[in-house]
C-alpha cells in the first residue's frame, strides 16, 4: 500500500495516546473532513447561530474568539504587519542524516542507506529523495545545529520553543508555557476580521498539538479539521431572518445567562454580530473548502493527506489567518525499525519523503506565485533527531542531542546551511542553537517584541522568550 493510501484510508482511534504516552503503536489515520459524533450547529430556529456560537468550536466559542482577538490587541499601538507563519510539524523524530545533514563518507551503519545529491546552491547536498527541494534550495536554509536536549516524545517543546515547556509524567502539560501559535492568537489575533488566528490541522489534536497553556482558552487553536460545513448556512435557515438585527437583539436576550460575562453586553451583541457576519458573508466557509481549488492545484500539492493539509494551510493564511501548525500523521516520523509501525530508515522514509518533497515545494511555489512568501513563515520541524548509529533493524533511535529543520519564506535568507555537526551526525560543532532563539525568530517575524511577556494565572510576568535571540543568518 502506498504512504498516500495508508494516509486516506484510515481513521485515527478517539483513545489514541496522548502526549504522556510512551507507546509508539497507532490505530491509524484517516478522512478528516468527515462529521463529528454529535451536531456542531443545532439548527431549527433562527438562535441555532447562537448556539453555535456558545457550543463553540473545538471549545472556543465564534463570539468569545472574537472577543479574545479584539482584547489580544493594542488599540493604541501601531498597525501590525499582516504576517503569518505556517508549522508543518514532522511527529516522531525526522532523522537529520537521512534527509537533510547526510554523512556519505562514514561507514554504512552510519550513513544509512540513501545517497546525496546536488542542489541548485553550490557546496549544498541534500537526500536523494527530496529532488524538489534540491532543485530549489535557493528558497531553503538548513538549520543543522539545534540543540534538542530540553525535548522528548511530544510536540511540546518545539511547538512553544522553550526549553522549559516539557512533558511531565504527572501534572500539567508544558508547565504552562504556551505554544508559539497561541502566542500569536494572543499578541496578534487574526490577520482579517472575524478569521481564526490560529488553526491546527492534525488528525490528532491531543498528540500532535500543543496549545495555549496557561494563557487560557480563549487562545487555544481552532481544531480545523472538525469545522468542515460548520461555517454554512442550514437548510432551512433563511439569510434575510437572520439579518433581522431587532430579532438578533431579542435572541441575544434569552441567550444572555449563557454568554461570556467578562465582557458588557454591548461588546457581547458586537461580537455575536460579528459571527454571524462570519457565516453570513461566507470568508471561512470557503477557505476550509478544498473544492474550490482546480484539480491541476491539487493534484501539484499531492492528493494525500499531508498535501491536503499544506493547500489547507495556504488558503488559510491567504484569509487571514495568523498561524497554522499541521502534521500528516502522529508518529509517522518515528523510525526505529522494520519491526515498528512506520517501519526503518529504507522502508519507511523511502515513500515518505517524496510525499514531504512534493507538499512542501508545492507550498512555497504557490505562496510565492501569489505574493505571501516574503510575509509567511514556514516551518519544517519534529520534536528531535535521530541516532547516529542505525539499530539492529534498520532504523534509527531518538536523538536529542541534535537536530536539524528547515525554514524558508518570511524574509529568510534561503540557499544557506546554518550551524554543522560532527563527523557522525551525532552533536553540535559549529553555531549551536536552541528553542528560544526560534522562538525569537518567530516572535519577531510576527512583530511581537521576543523581550516581551505573558502574566501567568499568579499574576507573574512570564517572559516570551527565556533564553534566545533571532537567529541572525536567516535576514
Amino acid at each position: 500500500m502506498t504512504i498516500a493510501n495508508r494516509l486516506n484510508s484510515r481513521s485515527i482511534a478517539a483513545n489514541a495516546p496522548g502526549p504522556t504516552s510512551h507507546s509508539h503503536g497507532l490505530a491509524g489515520l484517516g478522512q478528516w473532513f468527515g462529521p463529528t459524533s454529535q451536531p456542531l450547529l443545532q439548527v431549527g430556529r433562527r438562535r441555532w447561530m447562537l448556539q453555535a456560537g456558545l457550543a463553540g468550536i473545538a471549545g472556543l466559542s465564534l463570539p468569545s474568539l472574537l472577543q479574545s482577538q479584539a482584547l489580544g490587541a493594542n488599540e493604541n499601538a501601531p498597525k501590525r504587519k499582516a504576517t503569518s507563519v505556517i508549522q508543518i510539524w514532522l511527529s516522531g523524530g525526522p532523522s537529520q542524516l537521512d534527509m537533510w545533514d547526510m554523512k556519505p563518507e562514514m561507514p554504512s551503519e552510519i550513513r544509512g542507506p540513501f545517497k546525496p545529491i546536488l542542489t541548485s546552491v553550490p557546496g549544498i547536498e541534500i537526500c536523494e529523495h527530496l529532488p524538489l527541494q534540491a532543485a530549489m534550495m535557493d528558497k531553503f536554509a538548513i538549520i543543522r545545529s539545534m540543540d534538542a536536549g530540553a525535548s522528548n516524545h511530544t510536540p511540546i517543546t518545539f511547538q512553544a520553543a522553550n526549553p522549559k515547556a516539557q512533558r511531565a509524567e504527572i501534572g500539567r502539560q508544558g508547565g504552562g508555557y504556551p505554544s508559539m501559535g497561541s502566542v500569536a492568537a494572543k499578541f496578534c489575533g487574526a490577520n482579517q476580521p472575524g478569521m481564526p488566528p490560529f488553526v491546527a490541522l492534525a488528525n490528532s489534536m491531543v498528540a500532535d498539538v500543543y496549545g495555549a497553556g496557561d494563557l487560557g482558552q480563549p487562545y487555544e487553536p481552532l481544531d480545523g479539521m472538525r469545522v468542515d460545513g460548520k461555517f454554512s448556512m442550514p437548510k432551512g435557515v433563511e439569510i434575510p431572518r437572520l439579518q433581522d438585527r431587532d430579532q438578533l437583539r431579542r435572541e441575544l436576550d434569552l441567550f444572555r445567562q449563557q454568554v461570556d460575562t467578562s465582557v458588557s453586553f454591548q461588546q457581547q451583541d458586537r461580537y455575536t454580530q460579528e459571527a454571524y457576519n462570519l457565516v453570513l458573508g461566507g470568508t471561512a466557509q470557503k477557505a476550509f473548502n478544498l473544492n474550490e481549488e482546480p484539480e491541476d492545484v491539487r493534484n501539484r500539492y499531492g492528493r494525500d493527506s499531508f498535501g491536503d493539509k499544506a493547500l489547507l494551510s495556504r488558503r488559510l493564511v491567504e484569509a487571514g489567518v495568523t498561524f497554522v501548525t499541521m502534521s500528516d500523521a502522529w508518529g509517522h516520523w518515528d523510525h526505529h525499525g522494520d519491526e515498528v509501525q512506520w517501519g526503518g530508515i529504507a522502508k519507511g522514509l523511502t515513500p515518505m519523503l517524496p510525499v514531504l518533497d512534493r507538499g512542501v515545494t508545492a507550498l512555497i511555489s504557490d505562496l510565492d506565485a501569489r505574493g505571501l512568501l516574503k510575509t509567511t513563515l514556514v516551518l519544517v520541524i519534529g520534536e528531535f533527531g535521530r541516532s547516529p548509529v542505525m539499530t539492529k533493524t534498520a532504523g534509527r533511535d531518538h536523538w536529542p542531542g541534535v537536530m536539524s529543520f528547515m525554514m524558508a519564506g518570511g524574509g529568510v535568507k534561503g540557499g544557506q546551511i546554518i550551524g554543522a555537526t560532527d563527523r557522525r551526525g551525532g552533536s553540535i560543532q559549529e553555531r549551536p542553537l536552541g528553542p528560544g532563539d526560534l522562538a525569537a525568530t518567530v516572535f519577531s517575524h510576527l512583530g511581537i517584541d521576543p523581550s516581551g511577556h505573558w502574566v501567568n494565572p499568579s499574576g507573574r510576568p512570564t517572559p516570551l522568550v527565556e533564553t534566545g535571540r533571532p537567529i541572525s543568518e536567516l535576514t
